[in-house]
C-alpha cells in the first residue's frame, strides 16, 4: 500500500513517445462512425483523434484485472482498484497533419486524494504536449479518477439531470461493434467495454460502457459541424456513465463565446458536459 505522500512522488515525471500519424487509423475511425473512410495523408487529423496514435502495447502479464496496464511505471500506484478518464481541457494550437511524424510529451501535473458520495476517490491530472515538426500542435490535460469497488448494497447516487433546452440535437445507438471497434483503435483494453460480466458483477455497470473519449469527441464533432469551423479550446467532464444498450442524445446550444454542450442518458440523467470555444 502506497502513502498518499509517496503518491506525491509521481508529480513531474515524464515520459515521451513518437509516432507518424497514419491515415489508415483515422479511415478506420470514420469506418467506425459509419462514415466513408476518405481521409489522407495531407489531410487534417479531426480533433481529439490524436487519441488513435502514440499507444503503448504493454505485454499481457503487464496488466491489471481490469485489463489496463499495471500501476506505478508513469502512473502512480494508486490502490483504488477502478480508473476511469474524468475528463479535460484541450488547446488547439496547429492542426495537426495526416502522414507526418508526431511527439508526445506526457507530465504527471497533480495527485489528489478526496472522499466522495460513493467513497474514496483519487485523481491524477496529466499534461500532454503534442508536436509536430517544430509546432506545438495541441496541449491536452487529462483527468483521471480512481475509485473504490461499489459494495453490493450500495445504492446507486442519483445522477443530475441534463438540460432540457437544446439548441440542436443527434442521437447515438452504441452498437457491441462500435464499442469493439473504437477500444482496438485505441489499444484500450478496459473490459468494461467488451465484457459485460465484469462491466456488471465488478464494475456495478447496468451494461457494457460507453467510452467517455468517444463522447467527448462525438460532441466536438457535433459542435464542429453546427459551426462550420475548427474549435480552439474544448473541456470536457463526465457526470455519469453511458451503458446499456440504449441510445443517448448529443446536445448543445450557442453561448457567448462559443458552445455549450452535453450528453444526455435515455432516462435524462446528465452523462458528459463540455464546452467550444472557436
Amino acid at each position: 500500500m502506497f502513502s498518499a505522500e509517496h503518491l506525491q512522488d509521481w508529480i513531474g515525471r515524464s515520459q515521451e513517445a513518437g509516432d507518424v500519424l497514419r491515415a489508415q487509423p483515422a479511415q478506420f475511425m470514420q469506418a467506425t462512425l459509419d462514415r466513408e473512410p476518405s481521409l489522407k495523408d495531407g489531410d487534417l487529423l479531426p480533433p481529439l483523434w490524436h487519441w488513435l496514435y502514440f499507444l503503448e502495447a504493454k505485454r499481457a502479464s503487464e496488466l491489471g484485472r481490469d485489463a489496463h496496464p499495471k500501476k506505478g511505471g508513469f502512473l502512480p500506484p494508486v490502490s483504488l482498484p477502478r480508473r476511469m478518464w474524468a475528463g479535460g481541457r484541450l488547446t488547439f494550437h496547429t492542426p495537426l497533419i495526416l502522414g507526418q511524424a508526431a511527439v508526445k510529451r506526457s507530465t504527471i501535473k497533480s495527485v489528489s486524494e478526496k472522499s466522495g458520495r460513493s467513497g474514496s476517490l483519487c485523481f491524477v491530472t496529466v499534461e500532454h504536449e503534442v508536436f509536430q515538426g517544430d509546432y506545438l500542435a495541441l496541449t491536452e490535460e487529462h483527468d483521471i479518477v480512481y475509485r473504490e469497488d461499489p459494495a453490493p448494497d450500495a445504492q446507486k447516487p442519483l445522477p443530475a439531470p441534463a438540460p432540457d433546452n437544446p439548441e440542436f440535437s443527434q442521437v447515438v445507438m452504441p452498437t457491441e461493434v462500435m464499442l469493439f471497434r473504437y477500444s482496438a483503435l485505441t489499444f484500450n483494453g478496459h473490459r468494461i467495454h467488451y465484457d459485460v460480466d465484469y462491466a456488471r458483477q465488478v464494475e456495478g455497470y447496468e451494461g457494457l460502457v460507453f467510452h467517455g473519449p468517444l463522447t467527448a469527441t462525438l460532441l466536438v464533432d457535433l459542435a464542429r459541424t453546427e459551426m462550420q469551423k475548427s474549435p480552439k479550446r474544448f473541456s470536457f467532464r463526465g457526470s455519469a456513465p453511458i451503458s446499456g444498450p440504449a441510445s443517448f442524445h448529443l446536445e448543445g446550444r450557442r453561448s457567448t463565446d462559443g458552445i455549450d454542450l452535453w450528453a444526455r442518458r435515455q432516462d435524462g440523467a446528465l452523462a458528459m458536459s463540455a464546452t467550444v470555444q472557436f
